[in-house]
């Protein structure tokens, strides 16, 4: 498996009421596409009554089964028009250690994505080890999903959680509010 993500940071006036007419038009067209494990359609705002953030984002999640998914759909018209409207991103790309999915993922509200950087000759089956017992501590505090991964590009571990509400204890990471799962 391969999670990816691409994220657009758009001005603190924008108005976030696009993106979330965005997610409820284009969201179901994903359901069912080929390789995708699921995309939780994502987004930020930097006035949120529920969490904040430094900025207004719009940041889809990707947990793909094989990497010719994410070939499938960066050359399909649906990216395509999405670079038209918002410009060419950055896209994220890490090789997964674990996932765990619950089967009512269609009912995430939030999700939260941390970056912890890994430092030269580190020992990677440790870093792998503590991202899964951050994602196993995560789906007993009631996470839906968990993806704990890398990227040796930039070495940096990525772990990913989506939630039915908001943790009570967010220690650091992104916070967003989910629009919508296609699976």
């Amino acid at each position: 498996m391969i999670a990816m993500q691409y994220s657009f940071t758009l001005p603190a006036d924008y108005d976030m009421t696009v993106i979330d007419r965005r997610i409820r038009e284009k969201g179901p067209l994903l359901d069912g596409f080929a390789r995708l494990r699921f995309k939780a359609y994502l987004s930020a705002r930097k006035q949120d009554n529920g969490f904040s953030s430094t900025e207004n984002l719009y940041a889809p999640f990707y947990l793909w089964d094989e990497p010719e998914g994410i070939e499938s759909f960066l050359t399909s018209p649906g990216f395509a028009a999405l670079t038209r409207d918002f410009g060419w991103p950055s896209v994220q790309v890490w090789q997964v250690w674990q996932t765990q999915l619950t089967s009512n993922l269609g009912t995430a509200r939030y999700a939260i994505r941390r970056l912890q950087p890994i430092s030269p000759y580190s020992n990677l089956a440790e870093e792998r080890e503590k991202a899964i017992a951050t994602a196993e501590s995560d789906m007993k505090a009631g996470a839906l999903a968990t993806v704990c991964a890398f990227d040796p590009t930039a070495w940096r571990r990525m772990e990913f959680s989506l939630w039915k509400a908001v943790p009570d204890a967010v220690e650091s990471g992104q916070t967003y509010a989910v629009g919508h799962v296609s699976r």
